[in-house]
């Protein structure tokens, strides 16, 4: 926090000198503009100071966007989607996606809509995981 706070003071402080045309004005004038955001990490120690793992979880969607080319109407990119958004779950939550869509799918017929949160991935029984 003490350092985050005199940070803060030297941009107000820079702001004044720096023609804002430049690059170093930009930045801080995008700095300030967005001040409320960039410290808002330290309210919670849990919260992290970037956003790495979130980028890193999009990287594959990324690299293989031409592959999204091939999804031949608005149904099949829509399919695309969930089944990505499903595997990237998984993953975020420490289950292998393979094991974790033959749960899902396993499951998923017998399971009531209001039912629907005990298919998320953090509640796959240890017996799948192993399989």
């Amino acid at each position: 926090m003490p350092i985050l706070k005199a940070f803060h003071e030297w941009l107000l402080d820079q702001q004044s000198k720096v023609p804002p045309k430049r690059k170093l004005g930009q930045a801080i004038n995008y700095a300030l503009e967005y001040w409320i955001e960039l410290s808002r990490y330290v309210e919670d120690g849990q919260w992290p100071i970037d956003n790495n793992a979130a980028e890193n979880a999009i990287r594959p969607f990324v690299i293989g966007r031409k592959a999204w080319m091939f999804s031949n109407s608005q149904r099949g990119a829509t399919a695309s989607a969930n089944l990505y958004s499903l595997i990237e779950t998984a993953k975020a939550n420490g289950q292998e996606p393979y094991q974790y869509l033959r749960w899902l799918l396993n499951e998923l017929p017998t399971t009531k809509a209001e039912d629907i949160e005990t298919l998320a991935p953090r509640n796959m029984p240890l017996v799948f995981r192993q399989l």
